[in-house]
């Protein structure tokens, strides 16, 4: 069988040949490419030469090409468009593709070429990029176990091939549940409140899932949240709200309660195999944050003062309940219908009336238009390039010269066969290699409202920010300009990852900007400028709300992650979340962000203790924007280019923090981020 992954793809810009591959291919490319690499190592340990930098280091770095070409396409496959027959080869390859991580990471020989290298480093005289690459790989070994003795190593192995097996169990439990939830209403009545808009597009899920004649809505956010915000009846709003607080959580095949006891315990031994006291302390010693009492002290500075204000908004809403002569207590699944009331109240602004101006393809438009702006880039849209699925959208990226800069893939709307939230990945990275510079191919991924009828996808305003948050994420991929392909683009710790995505979202909604995208669907005005002021009359409301709920799992995640060997063995995982949450002072009416069954950053993807970074690196992102607006210019071109050259082209060659004092003069303190988010006294 002649399989198109186990190959150079001979497609333009060699993207992956979308159309010629199918389910039966990913097994034996993975098999094939894992012996590949396997041979590739082995030629590394039997160089007769002494080892050095080259001959080691670099050879490893090159190692395994063929087998990222094959894992990047079936990861990314398999959160955008996956079935149970991907999902069952998702957990057949899991395991296999963790022993042969734990093989090489564990290799005596091959470990040993790699300490001497790093032993004769001062010798060497190796420098920038190069001496990073080698303290990164040593540690990668080191991490990985290489030290340990032959029993420990087994022990290892077996902890990380049960940790992959269950984060895959959990992404697919998740999966299962969400699209296992349908609220079907035959009762018009029962829509009061809601929008057309938000009608119509119900009205076309209940079609397209056999309902004709009906209205269906389920937990994924863009058919959830308009609901939650309109619609007028308190009963199927708890409904609706209480089957997405129950995600993983049903006590039925999908629950995730069980994998994550296990998954706890497990990072818990696996730690303290390793010489660590716990999670914690393992992942941090690689991230910006270096311990946990520093990310506890950081995040008490943000809890404390919005706490105190989401209590705040909580009287102004239970206020609102009892002037209208209404004989109940504000609960979580009242509290976005009132605060959009109490919004309108007091800006006259609502939702529905933004998002008119807030066109899915505009927005993109808009986004593009600030990388011109700032950094020169042009966006070509591409028609004649494969694609996997047909909504996909797919541009050129240039420099203003015409140099070719990457690929980017465009996936906005969401399906039963993509994963919910929001996410930008590559199937090709950015790197270096006999003179050529790799370009890279980028992929970001949404689930927005799909259009319906004659009318466009239209987003809310919390969709704008995610649209410029995940294209920061692209353009730090895009506009990686490194060596090699493990430094490259967003190869940086957690905590310093979101800073280039975040910073996009400083620039959305302010009016020189928002001039550029923000046109009404059926008119193409441009917002009108009373709309826009009221708009950042309103940037602080909510906020209180908008930062417990969101800190409260960081919190969450930072409780799992520092349990020790000793006390991992969770016995209720409710219990232990209520616990968490009590501890922090978080109040009823505001539910967690992610609850733990369905907290797949922390259970099922790359966020373990890390989730804090989100707002960590908004510290940062807060203190960087100021750097162009204290100039009087949004698109200042010195300071772009400072951006640029020190934050979005370096990858992770340098450390971080010493990347953004090169990019702003000065480490960053929290009081832009309070100041933004209205929680300074």
């Amino acid at each position: 069988m002649k399989n198109p992954l186990l190959s150079e793809f001979s497609t333009p810009f060699g993207v992956p040949p979308f159309e010629e591959i199918k389910l039966e291919h990913f097994v034996p490319a993975t098999q094939e490419a894992m012996k590949l690499h396997d041979a590739e190592i082995n030629d590394i340990i039997a160089n007769p030469e002494a080892p050095d930098f080259e001959n080691t280091i670099v050879a490893l770095e090159r190692s395994g090409m063929l087998l990222d070409q094959v894992n990047s396409v079936f990861s990314n496959l398999n959160s955008s468009l996956t079935g149970p027959e991907m999902q069952e080869i998702a957990t057949t390859l899991s395991p296999v593709k963790s022993a042969h991580q734990d093989g090489i990471r564990m290799n005596t020989d091959l470990f040993a070429r790699v300490k001497a290298v790093y032993d004769n480093q001062v010798e060497s005289k190796l420098q920038g990029e190069d001496s990073m690459l080698l303290e990164k790989t040593y540690k990668y070994f080191v991490r990985g176990g290489a030290n340990l003795n032959e029993e420990d190593k087994e022990k290892l192995k077996k902890i990380n091939e049960k940790l992959s097996l269950a984060s895959v169990n959990f992404g697919k439990n998740v999966l299962a549940e969400i699209n296992n939830f349908k609220l079907i209403i035959d009762n018009e009545a029962d829509l009061s409140g809601l929008p057309s808009g938000v009608k119509s597009a119900a009205a076309e899920t209940a079609a397209e899932n056999g309902e004709e004649g009906k209205w269906m809505f389920t937990v994924q956010k863009p058919s959830m949240l308009p609901f939650l915000t309109y619609s007028e009846n308190r009963e199927l709003r708890q409904k609706l709200h209480t089957a997405y607080c129950m995600i993983g959580n049903n006590d039925n095949e999908n629950d995730n309660k069980e994998i994550i006891k296990e998954i706890v315990k497990l990072r818990a031994e696996r730690a303290r195999l390793l010489g660590y006291n716990s999670h914690a302390d393992y992942i941090l010693e690689e991230n910006m944050a270096k311990n946990a009492e520093n990310v506890q002290e950081f995040l008490l500075k943000v809890w404390t003062p919005g706490l105190a204000k989401a209590k705040q908004e909580l009287a102004e809403l239970q206020a609102m309940v009892d002037r209208e002569g209404l004989d109940f207590e504000i609960e979580s699944w009242d509290w976005w219908y009132y605060t959009e009331k109490l919004r309108q109240e007091k800006y006259a602004l609502d939702e529905e009336t933004l998002s008119q101006y807030f066109v899915a393809d505009n927005v993109r438009d808009g986004a593009f238009q600030l990388a011109t702006n700032l950094y020169g880039l042009q966006f070509v849209r591409l028609t004649d390039v494969p694609k996997y699925q047909e909504d996909v959208q797919v541009f050129e990226v240039k420099e203003a010269d015409g140099t070719h800069v990457g690929i980017l893939y465009m996936d906005f709307f969401p399906r039963a066969s993509k994963r919910a939230g929001a996410w930008m990945s590559e199937y090709r990275g950015q790197k270096k290699m006999d003179g050529v510079d790799i370009r890279p191919v980028v992929t970001t991924n949404f689930n927005f409202t799909k259009p319906t009828g004659d009318t466009p996808s239209l987003l809310t305003s919390d969709e704008v920010s995610t649209t410029f948050h995940e294209f920061g994420h692209a353009l730090h991929g895009l506009l990686s300009n490194c060596t090699y392909s493990s430094l490259a683009g967003t190869s940086v710790s957690r905590d310093f990852v979101e800073l280039p995505s975040q910073i996009m979202e400083n620039w959305a909604f302010e009016p020189e900007v928002l001039k550029t995208y923000a046109k009404h669907y059926k008119t193409g005005e441009i917002i009108p400028e009373d709309l826009v002021k009221k708009l950042q009359a309103s940037s602080y409301f909510n906020q209180g709300f908008t930062t417990t709920e969101f800190m409260s799992a960081t919190f969450l995640d930072k409780a799992y992650h520092e349990l020790t060997v000793e006390n991992a063995n969770i016995e209720d995982v409710n219990a232990f979340e209520k616990a968490t949450l009590d501890e922090i002072g978080l109040i009823d009416e505001i539910v967690v962000r992610y609850r733990s069954p369905y907290f797949s950053h922390i259970f099922a993807g790359g966020y373990s203790m890390g989730y804090y970074a989100y707002i960590w690196a908004e510290v940062l992102d807060s203190d960087a924007f100021i750097a162009f607006k204290e100039t009087g210019d949004l698109y200042n071109q010195t300071v772009a280019k400072a951006f640029r050259d020190n934050v979005l082209s370096k990858g992770g060659t340098v450390d971080p923090m010493v990347l953004y004092v090169n990019f702003r003069g000065q480490a960053p303190g929290p009081e832009a981020l309070l100041a933004k988010r209205g929680l300074l006294n």
